[in-house]
């Protein structure tokens, strides 16, 4: 037998209630969480209707619509959660299904993990889950491909269920500051450009977040040590953490670019992570909890961007060199996936919306019927734009650099361009020199 599933039984219950639905196969994501003897499925989502092709789909799939919806769903998930593989009802026979499951778990991994801003690592599952389940005689058979091998054969793996899988489980969260300076690139057009120097100046702040010491409930423990040692168990623990980070060899003074303005990304963020109940170590708590981290920023700067590249196609034509802009980024909200356990999943509010379209989110990519008053609105706080002029005092240390002939040597100390998280403060400036 291969890898086993413990699967909470409100999934059970889930897919049951899908079967009865008629209309062609019914896709859907299995959510939770992986370790290295088994994994723990805690939720279950439906990939949501296309309107537009729902008269036309009949029993074909739209392996696009799966994968995309997959990639919304996974900024949604905090730190410990992920998609963990996919699942179909239908009453197709599974041997004409495999190849359909096979394709899909493998298309949904391709794009999650390419949004990815950090490094796999040795110790990463890379194993897929995927579930047939036949609504005529209710058999469910389950199989595992390992992604990260093009020629993988599906293996069987074990699906039981259990109550209360996630009840116990542990958190661990911080609040973390960021201060993040991206020059763009002299004759920087449009909004793409700008979205690949984010990219890899994300990447490069994520092996900072990598390197930075994390301390919990004050203490650095052992990566071996158990994070619920002397606990009494099946009781749920909260812990919280302090990341460490240390700066740059190079000292920003002596690092000089030529650019034609910059993007900051500045304020402070509520990052947690929730830890299965079976004997986890502080390494495993660290490392997810620091991917939640780099995972929460770039996911709210590319909601930005994704913003700005629609409105510079609504505006084409009329559109004007931006001059120290300002925009809010969105601030990270919380909510219960509504089974026997404290785990949470995530969404992300921008100013201008209010909390119903949040819910009307959760209903749409995780199937969750959330209230308004469900909603964990107190981790973060929304900005307020003030009006100030960014570059209208220079530090003294650059006001040589920038006088003469107006150079467009910048030192990346320079920050002509800002964009602000959350939990104080969730903002963005742009300024193009």
């Amino acid at each position: 037998m291969g890898r086993g599933y413990i699967v909470e039984d409100a999934v059970e219950g889930y897919l049951s209630k899908l079967c009865e639905i008629r209309a062609g196969p019914v896709t859907g994501l299995l959510i939770g969480q992986s370790s290295a003897q088994r994994d723990f499925v805690v939720m279950a989502a439906r990939t949501p209707q296309r309107e537009e092709s729902s008269s036309t789909a009949g029993n074909s799939l739209d392996k696009e619509w799966v994968t995309e919806h997959a990639r919304q769903v996974s900024r949604m998930l905090p730190g410990g959660l992920s998609v963990l593989g996919v699942f179909i009802i239908t009453d197709t026979d599974a041997k004409d299904t495999i190849t359909t499951l096979r394709q899909l778990v493998f298309a949904v991994d391709n794009l999650i993990s390419s949004e990815y801003p950090w490094s796999p690592e040795d110790d990463d599952v890379t194993e897929r889950v995927t579930l047939h389940v036949n609504p005529k005689i209710r058999k469910t058979i389950c199989r595992t491909f390992d992604v990260k091998d093009p020629k993988s054969i599906p293996k069987p793996a074990d699906w039981k269920y259990q109550s209360g899988v996630c009840s116990s489980w542990t958190m661990v969260s911080c609040c973390l500051n960021v201060d993040m300076l991206v020059p763009l690139p002299v004759n920087t057009t449009g909004t793409e450009n700008m979205d690949k120097c984010l990219k890899e100046e994300l990447k490069v702040w994520a092996q900072q977040i990598q390197s930075g010491v994390c301390l919990i409930d004050g203490k650095k423990l052992p990566e071996d040590a158990e994070l619920t040692a002397g606990q009494r168990r099946n009781v749920r623990q909260v812990y919280t953490a302090q990341l460490l980070l240390t700066p740059d060899d190079q000292r920003l003074t002596d690092v000089v670019h030529r650019c034609g303005g910059s993007v900051s990304v500045r304020g402070a963020i509520h990052s947690r992570a929730y830890l299965h109940s079976n004997k986890p170590k502080a390494r495993l708590a660290e490392k997810l909890l620091k991917r939640d981290v780099v995972s929460t920023v770039a996911t709210r700067v590319q909601m930005l961007l994704e913003e700005l590249l629609v409105s510079e196609e609504e505006n084409k034509g009329s559109s004007k060199g931006r001059q120290e802009e300002q925009f809010c980024l969105p601030r990270r909200i919380f909510c219960p996936i509504k089974v026997s356990g404290p785990v949470c999943v995530c969404d992300y509010q921008f100013g201008d919306e209010g909390q119903s379209e949040v819910t009307d989110r959760l209903k749409e990519m995780l199937d969750i019927d959330a209230a308004e008053e469900d909603l964990d609105t107190r981790q973060e706080v929304s900005a307020e734009i003030v009006e100030t002029d960014i570059a209208a005092e220079p530090p003294a240390e650059l006001v040589e650099a920038l006088e003469p002939k107006r150079n467009n040597y910048v030192g990346v100390a320079m920050a002509t361009a800002v964009a602000l998280l959350a939990t104080a403060a969730s903002m963005l400036y742009l300024n193009d020199m």
